[in-house]
């Protein structure tokens, strides 16, 4: 591509900072400076997660005049997020006209930025986004509005302070303790879960199986037989990865009898359902939520041409595969659909929602609230594994299983996609993930403000900023005695 004569990036950073200037953000910081047990100032949030998800919330919550922050992700600076690691399509499955990250200020979309580099015509031309060219963006967005990311930085553990909350953080060369007064957990798909293995690839070599959120060893494929277990997105992508590595052949194999053609959540990419859906009440939210997973999304066209016309490549659905043996230094896999043969093995099962996956949760995790209060589910879903999403507050805030049990919950947020079930997509994909950062900081920000109340108060009644100085009050007249004295 060829840089555009007319605009360059230089020139969108200078109309992004205009704007900004124009709407007077970031505005001054204006919550109660608090010390924490070490006698240092608190900080507003520390986020956890320096993905889309991290650097939108952060930013969100900066416009908010909520300034003291940190960001830490355990990753190497310019791999946050599932972008260069283990996203493994082409191209983004989300259309390239949605706004994403850039919280209403035009100056700050991926297609500005697209533009102020390549031109008109070449977004015009554009299909969709390249996979890693919108991690090329997610890296100027997080420079140009200067976020401060702090990378190869693990939040290890987190207990209560009064007024807050103190996290344990592991670094490259040194732990430390800070204290924050929220904490935002932007951890991902993955955060808040674990990867979905069955349990027959439990007896099986590691070094032969790999789950699709893993590095996977394609190099190895080559000349070799693999089998791909699910139908969906990354499974198609992780099966065009091992044939363009040079396997011999690769086999999916999916359960169902047959193959998804329909993604429903295209349909509640608008502003109706983004607002309304945590409004309603929650047997209606069960019921849709699990009416678009359930209906199982489709796998992107795009995804499977990469495949189909490969002779290499063969699907095989009502494929359930129900025992895995390790004879002869292979893997044989037994199913619905037949035996099968294979040299590797890759899941792509997906994850499953785990509150004691992560770390800072797992010592509570039995104490925190799950759907399993809010609904009774009809029978043939007395088992679904979405009982398990966390019932999270207006502001995305955890909440206790029990009443008046460990309070400081609500100074976490789950910002992940474990938000789904109470929130809807806005937390995790690309359409919508605006309107949740925005939800999440306005909560924050009122929850500050509630917090501190009489201090704001006793701030108010203290405020002495006049308008008028003594001798512009004394240059007012005062009325004439009496009507007849105007007369004179």
């Amino acid at each position: 591509m060829i840089p555009s004569p007319s605009r360059t990036l230089a020139d969108l950073e200078r109309r992004l900072a205009y704007d900004l200037a124009c709407l007077n953000e970031p505005p001054g910081s204006w919550p109660r400076t608090l010390d924490g047990p070490d006698g240092f100032p608190m900080l507003d949030a520390l986020v956890v997660g320096g993905g889309m998800c991290g650097l939108v919330a952060a930013a969100a919550l900066r416009r908010r005049g909520l300034t003291r922050l940190r960001i830490v992700d355990r990753s190497a600076e310019g791999t946050e997020g599932p972008w260069v690691t283990y996203a493994r399509m082409r191209t983004l499955r989300s259309p390239k006209h949605l706004a994403g990250p850039a919280l209403g200020l035009p100056a700050l979309t991926f297609r500005a930025w697209f533009e102020a580099q390549w031109g008109e015509r070449a977004w015009e031309a554009l299909d969709r986004i390249p996979r890693t060219q919108w991690m090329d963006y997610l890296r100027w967005y997080r420079r140009v509005l200067d976020l401060p990311v702090e990378n190869r930085v693990s939040a290890i553990a987190v207990e209560p302070v009064p007024g807050g909350l103190a996290i344990r953080l592991k670094g490259p060369v040194r732990r430390e303790t800070v204290h924050t007064r929220r904490l935002i957990l932007a951890t991902g798909r993955e955060g808040i879960a674990v990867p979905r293995r069955p349990a027959w690839s439990e007896t099986l070599p590691t070094e032969r199986v790999w789950h699709t959120s893993e590095p996977v060893d394609f190099p190895a494929m080559a000349g070799r037989a693999v089998a791909v277990i699910g139908y969906g997105a990354s499974a198609f992508d992780n099966a065009a990865e091992a044939l363009e590595a040079g396997a011999a052949s690769v086999v999916l194999l999916a359960r169902q009898p047959e193959m998804p053609r329909v993604n429903k959540f295209k349909g509640i990419v608008f502003p109706g359902f983004t607002l309304g859906y945590p409004t309603l009440a929650p047997a209606d939210r069960w019921r849709m939520m699990t009416y678009l997973f359930d209906a199982k999304i489709a796998p992107p066209r795009a995804a499977v041409l990469r495949v189909c016309d490969d002779p290499r490549f063969a699907a095989a659905t009502s494929a359930d595969v129900t025992a895995a043996d390790w004879h002869d230094d292979r893997i044989v896999l037994r199913s619905t659909a037949g035996r099968f043969e294979v040299d590797h093995l890759i899941l792509g099962t997906g994850f499953k929602i785990d509150l004691a996956g992560s770390p800072l949760l797992a010592p509570v995790a039995d104490r925190i609230a799950t759907w399993r209060r809010l609904v009774t589910p009809p029978p043939h879903q007395a088992d679904h594994e979405f009982l398990d999403f966390p019932d999270l507050g207006p502001g995305f805030e955890l909440q206790p299983r029990v009443e008046g049990d460990l309070p400081w919950l609500r100074r976490i947020h789950a910002f992940t996609f474990a938000a789904a079930l109470s929130h809807g997509s806005v937390s995790g994909d690309i359409p919508a993930v605006s309107d949740g950062a925005n939800r999440l900081a306005d909560s924050v920000a009122a929850a500050e403000f509630r917090e501190e109340l009489s201090h704001h108060e006793q701030v108010l009644r203290t405020f002495d900023d006049p308008e008028l100085s003594i001798e512009d009050v004394a240059r007012l007249r005062p009325p004439p005695a009496s009507i007849s004295d105007v007369a004179d």
